[in-house]
């Protein structure tokens, strides 16, 4: 199965392929309100417990409106893909999801990659997966989330030149708080996420490994996602001296996951990932 073929990009490459900076990572068990959208629901819990910046997995919950998009071809404007249209399922089940709080313009800002089933038109849909729009889905049940409260560094939206998109990038933070050793990262566009999270973890002999990102045409061990823009949610990362393991899901233009092993060696980067790094 051979690598895929970079992507063009509108802007120049970056010198700098990944940042990682030092963070802690304190692990966190947030409630999530009902009936309001999500994302209020989600800021709100995080700074319930003192932190503005965090990551959070989302398991089996109940939606009575969940509204996303898929990924889409490039729009015409140099930039290497898009967003379809917004697809909307009332009621529905969310399965599993990613998502990480940061900041954007000094106010919170979610991103939120997952899968998920419910109805459409009176239809039932199979499973589905994209990147979850928040402020338009609303949790039809209280629901119990874990996650991490980040400090020492957090996710902020700042210009990317060389996508031309507004992409979250690890800033530094003067307090840090408690928790377990970590590092908040972000992967450039037409990489190895092997060889870059190798390096980033190059001083940690063990860490669990969460987030999400996008790839060019994803690659399974056993399988391939042909899709030049796919989105990826990481259910299960593992480094241990130096071997990085990558159990994903991934997105591409047909709106039907695909899920397994990353295969190492064989994967890029499509846009970026936003990933965190905790130490074992």
């Amino acid at each position: 199965m051979s690598v895929p073929a970079p992507l063009q990009h509108p802007g120049p490459r970056a010198p700098d392929r990944f940042t990682a900076l030092p963070c802690r990572a304190k692990p966190l068990t947030l409630r999530l309100a009902a009936g309001r959208p999500l994302d209020q629901a989600i800021t709100e819990a995080f700074a319930v417990e003192g932190y503005g910046c965090g990551y959070l997995r989302l398991r089996d919950a109940s939606f009575t409106l969940l509204a996303y998009v898929i990924p889409d071809r490039a729009p015409g404007d140099g930039r290497a893909a898009w967003y379809s249209e917004t697809y909307r399922l009332a009621p529905a089940r969310l399965h599993d999801a990613g998502l990480h709080l940061g900041r954007r313009e000094g106010a919170p800002f979610l991103h939120c990659h997952g899968l998920w089933s419910g109805a459409a038109g009176g239809d039932a849909v199979e499973p589905r997966m994209g990147h979850l729009l928040m402020p338009e889905s609303v949790l039809a049940e209280d629901t119990v989330a874990e996650g991490w409260g980040l400090s020492g560094a957090g996710f902020e939206v700042r210009p990317d030149a060389e996508t031309g998109f507004d992409l979250f990038t690890p800033v530094a933070e003067a307090h840090v708080g408690e928790g377990q050793p970590a590092l908040l990262c972000k992967l450039g566009p037409n990489e190895d996420p092997h060889a870059l999270l190798a390096r980033a973890a190059s001083e940690l002999p063990q860490a669990r490994v969460e987030g999400i990102g996008s790839l060019i045409d994803t690659r399974f061990e056993d399988a391939m996602q042909e899709s030049y823009a796919t989105e990826v949610l990481l259910h299960d990362g593992r480094i241990e001296r130096g071997a990085v393991q990558l159990e994903a899901s991934s997105v591409g233009f047909d709106g039907v996951p695909g899920s397994g092993t990353l295969r190492p060696g064989a994967n890029r980067t499509c846009i970026t990932a936003e990933l965190l790094i905790i130490a074992a």
